[in-house]
């Protein structure tokens, strides 16, 4: 390990390791439901649901200059399911660069750089 490294927090890291496979099974339902229902509207329940994982990974973010860009859904608004894959797209793009960030090789194991 460089000892300029850029180093995450532990709970960082692990909100990371448990949400980014929700997050992805989470992508992969809305790509295939866009594809064949693009315009279709989702659930005010389904949009809650979404929510509460983006706000979870929101605080991995939370420092990353990427944080800008990345919106939860708005539930009056209704989105239709393409809005809904185009935004967490955007948070896998996110949390897959916080990882090549701060995690690697430390010289004895791969593992997440910390402080």
């Amino acid at each position: 390990m460089s000892h300029n490294q850029e180093k995450t927090t532990i709970t960082k890291a692990k909100i990371h390791d448990t949400t980014l496979p929700l997050l992805s099974s989470m992508y992969l339902e809305f790509k295939e439901l866009s594809k064949k229902k693009p315009d279709a509207a989702v659930s005010k329940n389904k949009i809650s649901i979404v929510n509460r994982l983006l706000n979870k990974i929101r605080e991995v973010l939370k420092d990353e200059d990427s944080i800008e860009f990345l919106d939860v859904l708005d539930e009056d608004d209704i989105p239709q399911a393409s809005d809904v894959t185009l935004i967490l797209s955007q948070y896998v793009a996110s949390m897959n660069e916080f990882k090549n960030r701060y995690f690697g090789w430390n010289g004895a194991d791969h593992d997440w750089f910390k402080t």
